[in-house]
């Protein structure tokens, strides 16, 4: 079989999608690691004559890989950026793709490749985002919708949502060493078993952002009031300062125009939201 899929940077996720698919002689990989290297002894042998490129590099060297490989693909290429960046770096990636003839698909991924495989949860964005989803399925892909031709939507989902979901990882970090470091750490997850609300995002946006913008200036007080509790125990208050600063502005300004109602249904296949992804995410 021809090789038509072309990955740049195998590392873990690269090589979990291989195995996944099972794609064997059909992908070359070229990595500047020279044992990771498949099927092509440089950069330009993995290229030729692939139609499917997926980029798969450190988020640092997204746009770098973008500007030393675009001379080598075939006119028409899907390159797939794969990569955890903001939409601006994933925007001038796309000049340069475009301007050598390939087509750029901003695409998101949206969990741990492991263990999910090809059936992780992709989003895509760009002019041709429609035509590389068929690509994706076509190559062993099962979870890939298009969002938009706009090249930085699908980045900007991911980006955005990672604000929540790895700031509530962060916010464990801080609660925990000081929840450890007074001696109350059963009491206090207990505390929030009982308290916590299962609503479905939609509702509970709406809801905190309600709140802060009712009771912001009295939160803020408290919340100054929690950072000098961490600080006694010998935590940084990093989060809780952020908080404290969020609830204040909220306080001060009209309350978001954001309406539950207002905010369409995810499409079941394939959640942009933190209902669905919002466990193990990577």
């Amino acid at each position: 079989m021809d090789s038509d899929i072309a990955l740049i940077g195998f590392g873990e996720a690269g090589s979990t999608f291989a195995r996944a698919a099972g794609w064997g002689q059909r992908a070359r990989a070229w990595d500047l690691l020279a044992a990771r290297r498949v099927g092509a002894d440089c950069a330009q042998a993995a290229l030729a004559d692939a139609s499917l490129i997926l980029s798969l590099v450190t988020a640092d060297q997204a746009l770098i890989a973008a500007q030393d490989y675009a001379p080598m693909l075939t006119p028409g290429a899907l390159w797939c950026d794969m990569n955890s960046v903001a939409p601006a770096t994933k925007q001038a990636a796309a000049a340069v793709i475009e301007a050598a003839g390939g087509h750029y698909i901003d695409v998101a991924v949206l969990a741990p490749v492991e263990p999910a495989g090809t059936a992780v949860p992709l989003l895509l964005s760009g002019p041709m985002a429609v035509e590389a989803e068929a690509a994706l399925r076509t190559a062993g892909f099962s979870n890939v919708r298009a969002v938009g031709r706009e090249v930085g939507k699908a980045s900007a989902i991911k980006m955005i949502r990672s604000v929540m979901v790895k700031g509530i990882e962060a916010l464990t970090d801080e609660m925990m060493a000081a929840a450890e470091a007074a001696g109350v750490t059963h009491e206090v997850l207990a505390s929030l078993d009982a308290s916590e609300k299962t609503l479905p995002w939609t509702q509970k946006a709406a809801y905190n952002l309600e709140r802060m913008h009712a009771h912001g200036a009295r939160r803020a007080a408290e919340m100054e009031e929690s950072s000098k509790t961490l600080l006694a125990l010998g935590v940084e208050p990093v989060m809780t300062r952020g908080t404290v600063y969020r609830q204040r502005q909220a306080a001060q300004q009209p309350p978001a125009p954001f309406v539950p109602g207002e905010v369409g249904t995810p499409v079941p296949s394939i959640s942009t939201s933190l209902d669905a992804n919002g466990v193990g995410v990577d």
